[in-house]
């Protein structure tokens, strides 16, 4: 029986080829093996072999042992999009190569940048003939590492899967883009062996059987080429016309995910001299002192001190960093809690445990096979095209590192900062700035990270300047550098003149006078300079967040997201958590109004025990109240946890995501079969264009009308404010947006009812001035805004804010009503 030695043809992490994130790959219809992760740019032949076909593109080779085992290494995901840029082979068709040999160089930090993902899988494509009896565990392999053994199997069948019979045959131009390459060879065969016929394709007098991606891949097979299908055997006539099908619809493959967006482009058209530009993650300024902070892995040993030792350390460490997550959660709240939760949740996850109790089953030590478990994973979210789950992958680093330390017995030591001090970091995971004293820090500087991170979340709960995606450029930065971080401009200047020193020192200095007058006069009504009334409410999560808004002068909470209740666990809250978590908000806002929105999740914000399947475009699909009633009992049970908050009449029950009169109906039915007769108000959030121009008709039957503005806007503007390529020309001040809210403000005057502001618009300085002149009475900002804004409304006169109003309305553009916008700031200010 032959036994074939394969060899690490790369340098890089190995894992489970079912790990791959394509499934064509991690479903082995190409075939078993071993993917790759690599941290060079050369691959070199496994084994002695024969070159059986390199692709035109230069990103695949397929390979045949002298004992007949085929072998085909892809290099990265989707590369062939790549149109041979990178790639340079350099062994061709027939060329007979020893283990060790030259194939392909391929540009490593080109393909990390465009392709999907760089990962390699090494794939026995004809598994039938000969079975993996080896396989090297997860983790880092060198070029001429053991990686597989195969065996030639002894029952090999060698008749063909129907040998005469009837015949078929069709010729067809193949439409792929890319001619049939290794996904399209996959779902060919895969097709092919469904059928009692032997099945070939033919290009240029050159055939394979269509069972073999080998074969297929040999033919050559381009855009546009002719190539003609043939069958023998009982099934001819079904298999040509299945095969044909498939090819001419495209193999039904999904669109290629797109590779990783850039970093998110910094706001600042040109940088000063002396600067760099990043993206804003919490506005703010600041003057400090740098402090530098280098992430770096912690090492771990490759081999392990036995199996039993190993699982009983690995265990110990879960479950002493499974207590820690779970007493620091108790103790936090926020984003602080939700952050802890997710670690939890994921630590716990059984495949994360399953795959590193193999990798110490293979001699691993536990560290090594914890760092190979869960690493792979948080590569596949960075390479699948979303920013938001790219920047999630960050939680999954952060909880590698938790772990491994209380293998390694490493403990964290607090940094010890000066006052004052401007963090400059490589990388920031949120475990680690939670163990440094925030109290001392005057803001953060970061060369990679994104804006909707944990770690952005928190500074951004926490008041703290941050600016990230700086880039490379931050490196150059010394320790003991004097800086201004002006994160609301997207700059930090690394080399300030003294002009930009002394006019940062005067708007911060401007700045803390304006708060401490406005949080002097916090706790009066919100009335304009004439006397008209503005409630102003705040945005909370948690009762923390309540807390802060009263402390702020917020007369009430006119956005409960509950959601955060519901999102970052394995089982929907029971009713007993949602009624103590909503009383808390309540409680902490002492009688004030609370607004509770009913579940928002879908789209952005997915929960793993209500499952959705995949969409097109999740943010026009099952999301807000459309879960509701697709789930009725966590409808129900929200409603009758939201009935049971004291005092009675305190809380307000508001529906997210309305189009529609009938869906208004369906929740108030809904309200009415738990407590008939119930006198908790219902309103409507208007975040549709439908919603909008029928406000009229929702406002005869709702009790009041708040607007989410930025779902109106991303809806208004049809562009998705998770798409990066966008999203950042969506502008709530667009004028669609301001006439939308002009009219929802209209239609619920025909019934009385007023009308809120509870999103982003509502925080936004100069925005507020339009909102009022448009008709808006009640703006729910984010708790620290509450002052500020409730200042700015003091100075507002009726009479030249629907005047100003009126002028945005008239505006062509965003950027005309943000100009006309400042100018009215200026004035105001004069």
């Amino acid at each position: 029986m032959a036994t074939i030695p394969l060899f690490a043809p790369l340098e890089g992490w190995a894992g489970p080829v079912q790990d791959v994130p394509d499934a064509v790959f991690a479903e082995a219809m190409l075939g078993d093996g071993i993917a790759i992760d690599p941290v060079a740019g050369m691959l070199v032949a496994p084994c002695d072999a024969q070159v059986v076909t390199v692709q035109p593109t230069g990103h695949a080779i397929t390979l045949v042992t002298p004992e007949g085992a085929e072998l085909l290494i892809h290099i990265g995901l989707d590369t062939v999009a790549l149109a041979g840029r990178g790639f340079e082979p350099v062994v061709k068709a027939g060329d007979r190569v020893a283990c060790g040999a030259a194939l392909i160089r391929f540009d490593l930090d080109m393909v990390v940048r465009e392709a999907r993902a760089v990962v390699t899988p090494i794939v026995v494509t004809n598994g039938e003939r000969f079975a993996i009896e080896h396989r090297a565990g997860a983790g880092i392999v060198a070029v001429g590492d053991p990686l597989m053994t195969l065996v030639a199997r002894a029952d090999v069948a060698t008749a063909t899967a129907a040998e005469g019979g009837a015949s078929a045959s069709r010729t067809i131009a193949v439409p792929l883009v890319h001619g049939i390459h290794a996904r399209p060879a996959a779902r060919i065969a895969e097709l092919a062996k469904r059928f009692a016929a032997e099945v070939m394709l033919e290009k240029d007098a050159i055939s394979s059987s269509a069972r073999s991606p080998i074969g297929l891949l040999t033919l050559g097979v381009g855009h546009g080429d002719t190539v003609t299908i043939t069958a023998t055997g009982a099934d001819a006539e079904a298999a040509v016309a299945a095969v044909a099908e498939l090819i001419l619809s495209g193999i039904h493959e999904e669109a290629p995910a797109p590779a990783p967006p850039p970093p998110p482009a910094p706001i600042v058209a040109e940088v000063p001299e002396g600067a760099l530009a990043g993206v804003t993650a919490a506005p703010g300024l600041a003057i400090g002192t740098v402090a530098l902070w280098r992430a770096e892995d912690l090492p771990v040993p490759a081999e392990g001190a036995g199996i039993a030792a190993e699982e009983s350390c690995f265990e110990a460490a879960r479950r002493a960093l499974a207590d820690e997550l779970a007493a620091r959660s108790a103790a936090a709240t926020g984003p602080a809690r939700a952050i802890f939760e997710a670690h939890a949740a994921m630590l716990a996850d059984p495949t994360l445990i399953e795959a590193t109790l193999a990798g110490i089953a293979q001699g691993q030590s536990a560290g090594h096979a914890w760092r190979g478990a869960i690493r792979p994973q948080a590569d596949a979210l960075r390479a699948g095209g979303d920013r938001r789950l790219a920047e999630r992958a960050d939680d999954m680093r952060d909880l590698e590192r938790q772990l491994i330390a209380r293998l390694m017995g490493v403990e964290d030591t607090r940094a010890d900062l000066a006052p004052g001090t401007i963090l400059v970091a490589d990388d920031l995971l949120p475990s680690q700035l939670m163990g440094l004293d925030l109290d001392r820090l005057a803001g953060l500087a970061v060369e990679r990270g994104g804006p909707t991170s944990h770690v952005a979340i928190l500074a951004a709960s926490r008041g703290l300047p941050a600016l990230v995606a700086i880039g490379a450029g931050l490196r150059d930065v010394a320790a003991g550098t004097r800086v201004v971080l002006d994160a609301s401009g997207g700059l930090i200047h690394v080399v300030p003149s003294a002009e930009t020193l002394a006019d940062a020192g005067t708007r911060i200095a401007e700045a803390q006078r304006r708060r401490a007058d406005a949080l002097a006069r916090a706790g009066e009504d919100c009335r304009t300079r004439d006397g008209t009334r503005i409630e102003l409410f705040a945005n909370c999560g948690s009762a923390d967040d309540a807390r802060i808004a009263v402390a702020n002068g917020a007369e009430g909470c006119g956005l409960l997201r509950t959601e955060l209740l519901f999102l970052e666990r394995d089982t929907a809250p029971s009713l007993d958590e949602q009624v103590a978590d909503y009383q808390a908000v309540a409680t902490a806002l002492d009688g004030r109004p609370l607004i509770v929105r009913l579940l928002d999740i879908g789209g952005d914000k997915p929960a793993p025990y209500l499952p959705i399947g995949p969409e097109e475009n999740p943010a026009l699909g099952l999301r807000g109240i459309r879960v509701g009633f697709a789930h009725p009992e966590i409808l129900a049970d929200q409603i009758r946890a939201i009935l049971a908050v004291e005092p009675v009449g305190q809380c307000r029950i508001m529906v997210p995501m309305i189009a529609g009169v009938d869906e208004l109906r369906r929740v108030r039915a809904v309200l009415d079969g738990i407590e008939a007769g119930s006198r908790v108000q219902l309103g409507v959030m208007v975040e549709t264009p439908a919603a909008a121009v029928t406000a009229d008709l929702l406002a005869r039957e709702a009790d009041f009308l708040s607007i989410g503005t930025n779902d109106l806007t991303q809806y208004a503007l049809a562009m998705d404010r998770g798409n990066a390529s966008v999203a950042g020309a969506l502008d709530g001040l667009h004028p669609a947006v301001l006439r939308l809210i002009g009219e929802t403000v209209k239609g619920a005057d025909v019934h009385g009812r007023w009308t809120g502001v509870c999103g982003g618009l509502a925080s936004d300085p100069l925005a507020v001035p339009i909102l009022v002149g448009l008709g808006v009475t009640e703006l729910s900002a984010a708790p620290a805004a509450v002052p500020e804004i409730k200042a700015l409304v003091a100075a507002l006169d009726m009479e030249a804010v629907r005047a100003h109003a009126r002028a945005a309305l008239a505006c062509a553009t965003a950027a005309e009503v943000r100009a006309l916008a400042r100018k009215f700031e200026g004035e105001l200010g004069a």
